[in-house]
């Protein structure tokens, strides 16, 4: 699943290319994927406006329209965006093409169709329930350490709960643990001030690597001009269960923690 790096890294791609440029057609191939509002209003209303800003909030793509409208883009487990020609070939699973007017298209490509949109004058209707970002200034050691204290899930289950937290994800909230030595299965208020200085530490610097990385291509992820992250390559521990820990060489674990797989060091990240 793209996370806030991939998103963080198709916002950067995208932003100096489609900044100015107007929509002129849009061709939906599965309305499943639009959320708000009906195809035909949504087809109507976004015709003709310019793109003005492209942002990330969490996990979302926000495109800031003309007439002050947001396009909310959420690529979900297996989505990507495409920015090509209009004479390029289709790729498979693409579920929606913008037609800009300098002859190029975005596309929306999504394997598993769990991709969502929205066109909306105010994008707290989609992203206002969303947790601080972990990248923000405001986000400080002592914030951190707050939040954990109130809740008592497993820790990595509280990282990935874009809800408590945005952004951060799976892979990333493994990599963030393993960092920071921390077991994924310990209490978030039982983790010491200290430990929650580290974790804060290690979350940015975990985001901040991924994003000059490109993201991380493990699944279907991709940039806009079809090149491959490389993130992945520099994991610690996140998809390489059975594989050996670079610290102490003992084999990385894998367990299934609500429906999430789970990677840690047995002997790094004691419980």
């Amino acid at each position: 699943m793209p996370e806030l790096p991939e998103v963080e890294t198709i916002k950067n791609d995208l932003l100096p290319q489609l900044v100015g440029r107007r929509f002129t057609e849009v061709k939906l191939f599965d309305d499943k994927i639009l959320r708000q509002p009906s195809p035909e209003d949504f087809r109507n209303r976004l015709l003709g406006q310019t793109i003005k800003d492209i942002r990330r909030r969490g996990k979302y793509l926000l495109f800031h329209l003309s007439d002050d409208e947001k396009l909310v883009l959420h690529l979900k487990m297996t989505g990507f965006l495409l920015l090509q020609p209009s004479s390029a070939k289709l790729e498979p699973y693409t579920r929606v093409i913008f037609h800009l007017n300098n002859d190029t298209q975005i596309r929306f490509c999504d394997q598993r169709k769990f991709g969502a949109m929205w066109l909306v004058q105010d994008e707290t209707e989609v992203v206002g329930k969303l947790g601080p970002e972990p990248l923000d200034y405001n986000f400080t050691p002592k914030v951190l350490a707050d939040i954990l204290r109130r809740h008592n899930m497993p820790i990595k289950v509280l990282l990935c709960d874009q809800n408590i937290i945005a952004g951060v994800g799976n892979m990333y909230a493994d990599e963030a643990l393993f960092a920071s030595r921390i077991h994924p299965l310990r209490k978030a208020k039982d983790l010491s001030r200290e430990e929650a200085e580290r974790l804060h530490q290690a979350i940015r610097q975990v985001l901040v690597a991924a994003i000059g990385h490109g993201g991380a291509s493990v699944n279907t992820y991709q940039h806009p001009d079809g090149e491959l992250g490389v993130a992945h390559f520099f994991f610690q521990v996140a998809h390489r269960g059975g594989e050996l820990c670079y610290t102490c060489h003992t084999p990385i674990q894998r367990i299934s923690l609500r429906g999430r797989g789970t990677y840690f060091c047995p002997q790094c990240q004691k419980t």
